[in-house]
């Protein structure tokens, strides 16, 4: 929730709160002059003079009355309107925060787990580079081994060369007409 929400709020709860006790008071006054007007012409007939010798006076008094009680009928009325749409706003202010906790709950959540998960896709990363490496020595002794191979075969090739005397099949006269081959080495 964000600071510019916070006041708001507490504003609008203190606002509810007024209304409420200016209601309240309305309703007080509302239920004085109900009370009055029960008395003044229900309650007490014997004091009531008849119809034709009410003074002027007292109809203006009972007229006044009653624009009183329905000017703090329109207001109580207007004032419960008021309330109800506070109290709605009050109620999606509710929610709105709700949710907005209920979220950031779930970023702090994640915020928490990244480091692991981070953690884990490179590991799996690494897995594959350990294993390339692994193939790529592999690869590498084969062919050093192969190249040592080659490097003595041509050591020994040029060493004979150097040596002056190229060796031949020596052919020997008997029947068996065997020849000899001159060995490479270990090629």
């Amino acid at each position: 929730m964000s600071q510019s929400e916070t006041p708001s709020l507490h504003s609008l709860q203190a606002e509810v709160s007024q209304l409420r006790e200016e209601l309240q008071m309305r309703d007080q006054l509302v239920e004085q002059l109900s009370q009055e007007l029960f008395r003044l012409v229900k309650g007490n007939n014997s004091l009531l003079p008849a119809s034709q010798d009410v003074p002027e006076e007292y109809l203006a008094q009972m007229r006044s009355l009653r624009e009183q009680l329905q000017g703090v009928e329109e207001q109580v009325t207007f004032y419960q309107e008021q309330i109800a749409q506070k109290d709605g706003e009050v109620y999606h202010l509710r929610q709105s925060v709700q949710e907005l906790t209920d979220r950031a709950r779930m970023l702090e959540q994640v915020v928490q787990e990244l480091p692991e998960i981070y953690r884990q896709k490179f590991a799996d990363r690494m897995e594959e580079v350990k294993d390339k490496v692994e193939r790529l020595q592999r690869e590498n002794r084969q062919l050093h081994a192969e190249l040592q191979s080659v490097s003595y075969r041509l050591a020994v090739r040029s060493k004979r060369k150097t040596a002056g005397h190229l060796e031949l099949p020596s052919i020997s006269g008997g029947d068996s007409g065997d020849i000899s081959l001159p060995s490479l080495g270990n090629a």
